[in-house]
Protein backbone atom coordinates (compact mmCIF):
# COMPACT_ATOMS: atom_id res chain seq x y z
CA UNK A 1 0.00 0.00 0.00
CA UNK A 2 0.86 3.54 -0.57
CA UNK A 3 -0.38 6.77 1.00
CA UNK A 4 -0.30 10.27 -1.08
CA UNK A 5 0.35 13.11 0.83
CA UNK A 6 -0.11 17.06 -0.23
CA UNK A 7 1.61 20.09 0.88
CA UNK A 8 -1.65 21.85 1.26
CA UNK A 9 -0.30 25.01 3.11
CA UNK A 10 3.05 27.07 3.19
CA UNK A 11 4.02 29.73 5.60
CA UNK A 12 3.94 33.53 4.35
CA UNK A 13 6.34 34.72 6.38
CA UNK A 14 9.77 32.11 6.63
CA UNK A 15 12.31 32.22 9.08
CA UNK A 16 15.36 33.54 7.95
CA UNK A 17 17.05 30.60 9.05
CA UNK A 18 16.55 26.84 9.34
CA UNK A 19 13.71 25.73 11.55
CA UNK A 20 14.90 23.42 14.14
CA UNK A 21 11.59 22.68 15.45
CA UNK A 22 7.92 22.50 15.03
CA UNK A 23 4.99 21.56 17.01
CA UNK A 24 0.75 21.60 15.89
CA UNK A 25 -0.99 22.59 18.94
CA UNK A 26 -4.46 21.40 20.20
CA UNK A 27 -5.82 24.80 18.92
CA UNK A 28 -4.76 24.13 15.57
CA UNK A 29 -1.88 26.38 15.01
CA UNK A 30 1.79 25.45 14.81
CA UNK A 31 4.99 26.62 16.59
CA UNK A 32 8.18 26.65 15.12
CA UNK A 33 11.90 27.64 16.63
CA UNK A 34 14.32 29.05 14.26
CA UNK A 35 18.20 28.84 14.45
CA UNK A 36 17.09 32.74 13.55
CA UNK A 37 16.88 33.11 17.41
CA UNK A 38 12.62 33.75 16.71
CA UNK A 39 9.49 31.49 17.92
CA UNK A 40 6.70 32.03 15.73
CA UNK A 41 3.16 31.12 15.96
CA UNK A 42 1.26 30.00 12.95
CA UNK A 43 -2.20 30.13 11.34
CA UNK A 44 -2.77 26.63 10.10
CA UNK A 45 -5.36 27.75 7.92
CA UNK A 46 -3.91 30.92 6.48
CA UNK A 47 -0.05 30.37 7.18
CA UNK A 48 -0.07 33.80 8.31
CA UNK A 49 1.97 34.38 11.64
CA UNK A 50 -0.45 34.80 14.75
CA UNK A 51 2.42 36.13 16.95
CA UNK A 52 6.22 36.22 17.17
CA UNK A 53 8.78 37.04 19.74
CA UNK A 54 11.25 39.11 19.84
CA UNK A 55 14.64 37.83 18.75
CA UNK A 56 17.10 35.79 21.00
CA UNK A 57 20.72 36.95 20.05
CA UNK A 58 21.15 32.67 19.11
CA UNK A 59 19.71 30.15 17.60
CA UNK A 60 16.39 28.71 19.38
CA UNK A 61 17.19 24.48 19.73
CA UNK A 62 13.98 23.21 20.81
CA UNK A 63 10.81 23.35 21.72
CA UNK A 64 7.86 21.82 23.76
CA UNK A 65 4.30 22.94 23.64
CA UNK A 66 1.51 21.42 26.39
CA UNK A 67 -1.35 19.31 24.93
CA UNK A 68 -3.90 21.61 25.26
CA UNK A 69 -2.12 24.04 23.49
CA UNK A 70 -1.82 27.03 25.92
CA UNK A 71 1.99 27.20 26.63
CA UNK A 72 5.09 26.58 24.85
CA UNK A 73 8.62 25.99 25.77
CA UNK A 74 11.47 26.62 24.39
CA UNK A 75 15.25 26.83 24.51
CA UNK A 76 17.84 28.78 23.48
CA UNK A 77 21.46 27.17 22.19
CA UNK A 78 23.03 29.35 25.50
CA UNK A 79 20.62 26.79 27.93
CA UNK A 80 18.28 30.27 28.31
CA UNK A 81 14.90 28.95 28.91
CA UNK A 82 11.65 30.71 27.98
CA UNK A 83 7.65 29.81 29.12
CA UNK A 84 5.29 31.38 26.70
CA UNK A 85 1.82 31.54 27.47
CA UNK A 86 -0.02 31.20 23.89
CA UNK A 87 -3.31 32.80 25.10
CA UNK A 88 -1.76 36.18 26.68
CA UNK A 89 1.24 36.48 24.24
CA UNK A 90 3.41 36.83 27.66
CA UNK A 91 6.39 34.95 28.44
CA UNK A 92 5.60 33.80 32.16
CA UNK A 93 8.77 32.40 32.88
CA UNK A 94 12.74 32.48 32.10
CA UNK A 95 16.19 30.50 33.17
CA UNK A 96 19.48 30.72 32.37
CA UNK A 97 20.14 27.09 32.78
CA UNK A 98 24.30 27.77 32.01
CA UNK A 99 23.81 30.59 35.37
CA UNK A 100 26.20 28.79 38.33
CA UNK A 101 26.49 31.70 40.38
CA UNK A 102 23.16 30.96 41.94
CA UNK A 103 22.94 26.85 41.72
CA UNK A 104 25.98 24.97 42.11
CA UNK A 105 26.54 22.72 39.00
CA UNK A 106 24.46 24.37 36.91
CA UNK A 107 24.36 22.40 33.11
CA UNK A 108 22.92 24.41 30.44
CA UNK A 109 19.62 22.62 29.04
CA UNK A 110 20.35 21.42 25.87
CA UNK A 111 16.60 19.60 24.69
CA UNK A 112 13.64 20.49 26.83
CA UNK A 113 10.09 19.12 27.57
CA UNK A 114 7.57 20.30 28.82
CA UNK A 115 5.32 17.58 31.18
CA UNK A 116 1.77 17.34 30.19
CA UNK A 117 1.12 17.98 33.69
CA UNK A 118 2.57 21.39 33.32
CA UNK A 119 4.16 22.23 36.98
CA UNK A 120 7.80 20.53 36.04
CA UNK A 121 9.57 20.88 32.90
CA UNK A 122 13.02 18.68 31.35
CA UNK A 123 16.23 19.72 30.26
CA UNK A 124 19.30 17.68 28.74
CA UNK A 125 22.83 18.19 29.42
CA UNK A 126 26.48 17.73 28.02
CA UNK A 127 26.71 15.27 30.85
CA UNK A 128 24.07 12.85 30.24
CA UNK A 129 21.85 13.67 33.25
CA UNK A 130 18.29 15.19 32.94
CA UNK A 131 17.24 18.14 35.33
CA UNK A 132 14.03 18.45 36.40
CA UNK A 133 13.13 22.21 36.67
CA UNK A 134 9.94 23.79 38.02
CA UNK A 135 7.60 24.96 35.57
CA UNK A 136 5.37 27.14 38.06
CA UNK A 137 5.74 31.17 36.86
CA UNK A 138 6.39 31.44 40.13
CA UNK A 139 9.78 29.52 40.76
CA UNK A 140 10.23 28.61 37.15
CA UNK A 141 13.89 26.77 36.02
CA UNK A 142 14.15 26.06 40.36
CA UNK A 143 15.87 22.54 39.78
CA UNK A 144 14.25 19.67 41.83
CA UNK A 145 15.94 16.87 41.07
CA UNK A 146 18.46 15.52 38.67
CA UNK A 147 18.09 12.33 36.61
CA UNK A 148 21.10 10.38 35.94
CA UNK A 149 22.20 7.95 32.94
CA UNK A 150 25.43 6.92 34.13
CA UNK A 151 26.59 8.12 30.62
CA UNK A 152 28.50 11.31 30.31
CA UNK A 153 27.71 11.85 26.74
CA UNK A 154 25.75 15.14 25.21
CA UNK A 155 22.05 14.82 25.64
CA UNK A 156 20.12 15.35 22.45
CA UNK A 157 16.52 15.21 23.22
CA UNK A 158 13.76 14.50 26.04
CA UNK A 159 10.64 13.90 25.76
CA UNK A 160 7.92 13.24 28.60
CA UNK A 161 5.62 10.68 27.69
CA UNK A 162 2.08 11.35 27.16
CA UNK A 163 0.63 10.73 30.89
CA UNK A 164 3.78 12.50 32.39
CA UNK A 165 4.87 9.80 34.59
CA UNK A 166 8.34 9.39 32.46
CA UNK A 167 10.51 11.24 30.29
CA UNK A 168 13.10 9.79 27.36
CA UNK A 169 16.72 10.62 26.96
CA UNK A 170 18.84 10.13 24.10
CA UNK A 171 22.15 10.56 23.36
CA UNK A 172 25.31 11.18 20.72
CA UNK A 173 26.42 7.98 21.50
CA UNK A 174 23.28 6.56 19.72
CA UNK A 175 21.99 5.14 23.91
CA UNK A 176 17.87 5.73 24.92
CA UNK A 177 17.51 5.78 28.44
CA UNK A 178 13.94 5.91 30.00
CA UNK A 179 13.28 7.45 33.81
CA UNK A 180 10.15 6.51 36.15
CA UNK A 181 9.56 10.75 36.99
CA UNK A 182 8.14 9.70 40.35
CA UNK A 183 10.68 7.10 42.09
CA UNK A 184 13.28 8.94 39.63
CA UNK A 185 15.02 5.90 38.75
CA UNK A 186 15.94 4.30 35.79
CA UNK A 187 13.97 1.98 34.46
CA UNK A 188 15.43 0.75 30.85
CA UNK A 189 18.31 1.36 28.86
CA UNK A 190 18.48 0.64 24.94
CA UNK A 191 21.68 0.62 22.72
CA UNK A 192 19.69 -0.09 19.31
CA UNK A 193 21.78 2.55 17.71
CA UNK A 194 25.29 3.16 16.33
CA UNK A 195 25.00 6.95 16.37
CA UNK A 196 23.54 9.76 17.83
CA UNK A 197 19.76 9.78 18.08
CA UNK A 198 18.46 12.97 17.46
CA UNK A 199 14.57 12.87 18.10
CA UNK A 200 12.57 10.81 20.37
CA UNK A 201 8.48 10.44 19.57
CA UNK A 202 6.12 8.23 21.78
CA UNK A 203 3.02 6.68 20.86
CA UNK A 204 0.07 8.31 22.05
CA UNK A 205 -0.64 5.33 24.59
CA UNK A 206 2.95 5.19 25.89
CA UNK A 207 3.41 1.84 24.81
CA UNK A 208 5.98 2.19 22.02
CA UNK A 209 8.59 4.87 21.40
CA UNK A 210 10.32 5.58 18.14
CA UNK A 211 14.32 6.71 17.67
CA UNK A 212 15.48 8.68 14.91
CA UNK A 213 19.43 8.62 14.33
CA UNK A 214 22.73 9.40 12.61
CA UNK A 215 22.79 6.11 11.39
CA UNK A 216 20.04 6.38 8.89
CA UNK A 217 17.56 4.40 10.88
CA UNK A 218 14.27 4.32 13.26
CA UNK A 219 13.87 2.15 15.57
CA UNK A 220 10.61 1.26 17.16
CA UNK A 221 10.48 0.30 20.70
CA UNK A 222 8.38 -1.51 22.97
CA UNK A 223 8.46 0.77 26.41
CA UNK A 224 5.45 -0.90 28.08
CA UNK A 225 5.87 -0.80 31.81
CA UNK A 226 3.95 -3.54 33.67
CA UNK A 227 2.93 -3.47 37.25
CA UNK A 228 5.53 -5.83 38.38
CA UNK A 229 8.05 -3.08 36.90
CA UNK A 230 9.45 -5.32 34.30
CA UNK A 231 10.00 -3.31 31.04
CA UNK A 232 8.85 -3.74 27.46
CA UNK A 233 10.69 -5.90 24.81
CA UNK A 234 13.02 -3.19 23.99
CA UNK A 235 13.64 -2.59 20.09
CA UNK A 236 10.66 -4.50 17.81
CA UNK A 237 11.18 -2.84 14.61
CA UNK A 238 13.61 -1.29 12.07
CA UNK A 239 12.82 1.57 9.41
CA UNK A 240 15.14 2.18 7.01
CA UNK A 241 15.22 3.97 4.08
CA UNK A 242 16.54 6.90 4.61
CA UNK A 243 20.45 7.55 2.83
CA UNK A 244 21.47 10.08 5.40
CA UNK A 245 20.75 11.53 8.98
CA UNK A 246 17.31 11.04 10.34
CA UNK A 247 17.09 14.25 12.34
CA UNK A 248 13.33 14.19 13.40
CA UNK A 249 10.43 11.91 13.92
CA UNK A 250 6.47 12.15 14.99
CA UNK A 251 4.12 9.19 15.88
CA UNK A 252 0.51 9.92 14.25
CA UNK A 253 -1.92 10.76 17.23
CA UNK A 254 -4.20 7.35 16.26
CA UNK A 255 -0.61 5.05 16.28
CA UNK A 256 -0.88 3.51 12.82
CA UNK A 257 1.41 6.08 11.30
CA UNK A 258 5.02 8.01 11.66
CA UNK A 259 6.39 10.64 9.66
CA UNK A 260 10.46 11.33 9.77
CA UNK A 261 12.42 14.34 8.26
CA UNK A 262 15.71 13.72 7.14
CA UNK A 263 19.64 15.15 5.93
CA UNK A 264 18.61 13.38 2.55
CA UNK A 265 16.08 16.08 2.13
CA UNK A 266 12.92 13.85 2.43
CA UNK A 267 10.16 13.19 4.54
CA UNK A 268 9.21 9.54 4.50
CA UNK A 269 5.74 8.51 6.11
CA UNK A 270 5.61 5.00 7.86
CA UNK A 271 3.20 2.79 8.61
CA UNK A 272 4.28 0.91 11.85
CA UNK A 273 2.29 -2.23 11.47
CA UNK A 274 3.62 -2.94 8.49
CA UNK A 275 7.23 -1.86 9.49
CA UNK A 276 7.18 -0.12 5.61
CA UNK A 277 7.54 3.19 4.38
CA UNK A 278 4.65 4.21 2.43
CA UNK A 279 5.56 7.87 1.22
CA UNK A 280 8.09 9.81 0.28
CA UNK A 281 7.74 13.28 -0.42
CA UNK A 282 10.88 15.15 -1.69
CA UNK A 283 12.20 18.78 0.12
CA UNK A 284 14.22 21.67 -0.66
CA UNK A 285 16.51 20.83 1.85
CA UNK A 286 17.38 19.23 5.55
CA UNK A 287 14.05 18.24 7.63
CA UNK A 288 14.81 19.07 11.06
CA UNK A 289 11.66 18.52 12.31
CA UNK A 290 8.21 17.30 11.78
CA UNK A 291 5.17 17.01 14.31
CA UNK A 292 1.38 15.19 13.44
CA UNK A 293 -1.49 17.01 13.87
CA UNK A 294 -2.86 15.84 17.30
CA UNK A 295 -6.26 15.92 15.87
CA UNK A 296 -7.01 12.12 15.12
CA UNK A 297 -7.58 11.76 10.82
CA UNK A 298 -10.85 11.69 9.70
CA UNK A 299 -12.66 8.16 8.87
CA UNK A 300 -10.88 7.66 5.25
CA UNK A 301 -7.82 9.57 5.62
CA UNK A 302 -4.39 9.18 7.02
CA UNK A 303 -4.21 12.77 8.87
CA UNK A 304 -1.78 15.71 8.66
CA UNK A 305 1.57 16.39 9.57
CA UNK A 306 3.51 19.93 9.81
CA UNK A 307 7.43 20.37 8.65
CA UNK A 308 10.47 22.92 9.28
CA UNK A 309 13.66 22.87 7.96
CA UNK A 310 16.54 24.24 6.27
CA UNK A 311 14.93 26.77 4.17
CA UNK A 312 13.08 28.28 7.08
CA UNK A 313 9.61 27.22 5.84
CA UNK A 314 6.84 25.76 7.53
CA UNK A 315 4.71 23.48 5.30
CA UNK A 316 1.80 21.98 6.25
CA UNK A 317 0.75 18.28 4.82
CA UNK A 318 -2.22 16.51 4.37
CA UNK A 319 -3.05 12.96 2.84
CA UNK A 320 -4.63 13.08 -0.45
CA UNK A 321 -5.97 9.22 -0.67
CA UNK A 322 -4.46 5.41 -1.04
CA UNK A 323 -2.97 3.70 -4.09
CA UNK A 324 -2.47 0.54 -4.56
Amino acid sequence: MSLAFVNALECKEPHSDEIWAVAWTANNTAVSASADGTVKQWDSTSGQVSMSRPPHNLAIVSLSVSPDGKFALYNGLDGTTWLWDLQADTVVGRHESYDRSTVQGAEPSWSVSLNPNRTTYAGTSSSGNVNIYSANPDSFGTRQAVLTSGRSRHGMDCVHSPDGTRVALSNEAGQVFIFDLESQALTSTYSSHAMCVRSLAWSSDGQLLLTASDDKRLILHDVRSTPSGKPGSGAVATLTGHSSWVLSTSISPDGRLAASGSADKTIKVWDLSARAAVSTLQESGEVWSVAWSPKPPAPGTAGAFITGGQDGHVRWWRSAGTGA
